[in-house]
């Protein structure tokens, strides 16, 4: 991993400013949110440091494999994922969907976690616990299927450090656009590709990717035998699989999704 070392400075610089762009730019969604996404069950459970983590759990059966669900900066799962949820229910998942401690209203509605919180000053990478406890939920409530960790921009990067710390229990993870930069110095993804031993499916915009550093870091999970998607038609995090977020057709997008998940079901 020296040679990774050595390039890294320029990855946080210029993977920084596709993070603070794709930030900026969202606008609040208006899109309805359709029957299937209202039939989940509310749920709350807390994480190591004593943190109230919101959630909505949507269960087929205990034995079906169960995808958890994590947003991106600024954002929150029910707006984030509003479209996308019912796919992956009508696919036959358990689906997880959480509210992290760093969130906000960047697509609509609002983060519950960071509601019910006292004023707070979380960084991204403090936000592992949660997903760590959402683990821990599937677990303890007796989900036996396969658990498969799914995120988004910063918890991308957390989903890949959670399956690399918790092998045993995560059988796969996607990462839409992992996010690097000085606010993650502390939790940068490409560490873990190297000694990762569950399947990732690392999926970037083709925008994204005509940054040298994110080449680099498609490069490197390629290496390291993970798989790797550029959507030509995409946005940032999971918001690539959104029809209307990125003005353009995603059936490529999804597919490339059934693909990796359908031998995991």
């Amino acid at each position: 991993m020296s040679n990774f070392s050595k390039s890294i400075l320029p990855y946080v610089l210029s993977v920084s400013i596709v993070l603070f762009s794709c930030i900026t730019e969202h606008k609040t969604d208006t899109t309805n949110t359709s029957k299937s996404d209202t039939e989940g069950q509310a749920i709350n459970f807390h994480t190591s440091d004593s943190i109230q983590i919101f959630g909505t759990l949507y269960e087929h059966r205990k034995e079906a494999s169960s995808i958890l669900l994590f947003h991106q900066g600024g954002s929150n799962y029910t707006a984030e994922y509003r479209t996308i949820i019912p796919k992956l229910v009508d696919q036959g998942f358990n689906i997880l969907a959480i509210d992290q401690r760093v969130g906000g209203q960047i697509y609509g509605d609002y983060n519950k976690t960071v509601a019910n919180m006292p004023e707070s000053d979380y960084g991204y990478c403090d936000a592992y616990p949660d997903l760590e406890a959402a683990l821990n939920y599937m677990i303890s409530e007796g989900f036996s299927g396969k658990k498969i960790v799914w995120g988004s921009s910063y918890s991308a990067s957390l989903a890949i450090q959670l399956a690399h710390k918790k092998h045993n229990d995560v059988d796969a993870v996607l990462a839409f656009s992992p996010a690097s930069g000085d606010q993650l110095k502390n939790c940068l993804p490409n560490p873990y590709f190297e000694t990762l031993k569950v399947p990732m499916l690392l999926l970037r915009p083709k925008r994204e990717a005509e940054f040298e550093s994110v080449q680099e870091q498609l490069k490197l999970a390629e290496s390291f035998g993970h798989k790797t998607y550029v959507a030509e038609y995409g946005v940032h995090g999971s918001s690539m699989l959104v029809e209307h977020r990125v003005e353009g057709d995603v059936t490529s997008n999804w597919k490339t999704i059934y693909d990796f998940l359908n031998p995991l079901k």
